[in-house]
């Protein structure tokens, strides 16, 4: 039987410390919609009961970017893969902080930035829905990917600026504002 809350509790927290990897889910009228698995250690952060963010490094694209941007709606989903099965979802309305934003400085501080860490999403909670998660398989983590660092690592950080900088517009042509930094990490 699924559950909804105003905001997030501390179990909630506490099974959203344990989880490896989540997953984010975004739309704007007329486009398709973006389903992304995210992960990395550390990537997460709940701000407050009402309040989360995640890092987001430079990828395939900045869908997510420009899905806020136009609409603001946005769906998180974290799964149990061992026995204590439950899914929690957090619907919100969320937004990019880009490091030329003036609010960068004290939001990133609250992380270990990535090499090639592009934005830092932040989501205003309006429900949190968990359900019981029993058709979700059991799988062990055996260890993080370590590609997309090791890549963005390697970038030329001149070269990475100009590459996100071209990249201003979604799939679907949605704009996207670009970062105007390379962060080492």
């Amino acid at each position: 039987m699924a559950e909804f809350t105003d905001t997030l509790t501390e179990k909630h927290i506490a099974f959203i410390e344990r989880q490896p990897v989540f997953f984010t889910a975004t739309a704007a009228a007329g486009g398709r919609i973006n389903l992304s698995p995210k992960g990395y250690a550390d990537s997460f952060r709940v701000l407050s009961d009402t309040q989360v963010a995640y890092l987001d490094l430079g990828g395939s694209g900045n869908e997510t970017h420009a899905h806020l941007a136009a609409d603001g709606r946005i769906t998180l989903m974290f799964c149990a893969f061992d026995r204590s099965a439950l899914i929690l979802r957090i619907y919100g309305r969320g937004r990019p902080v880009l490091p030329q934003d003036g609010e960068w400085d004290a939001l990133a501080s609250q992380f270990t930035l990535l090499p090639g860490t592009r934005q830092i999403f932040v989501i205003d909670v309006d429900s949190v829905q968990t359900s019981c998660g029993w058709g979700v398989p059991m799988m062990e983590l055996q260890t993080e990917r370590d590609t997309l660092r090791k890549y963005h690592r390697q970038a030329d950080p001149e070269q990475w600026v100009a590459k996100a900088g071209g990249r201003t517009a979604s799939i679907d042509g949605l704009p996207t504002r670009a970062t105007d930094r390379f962060i080492a990490g």
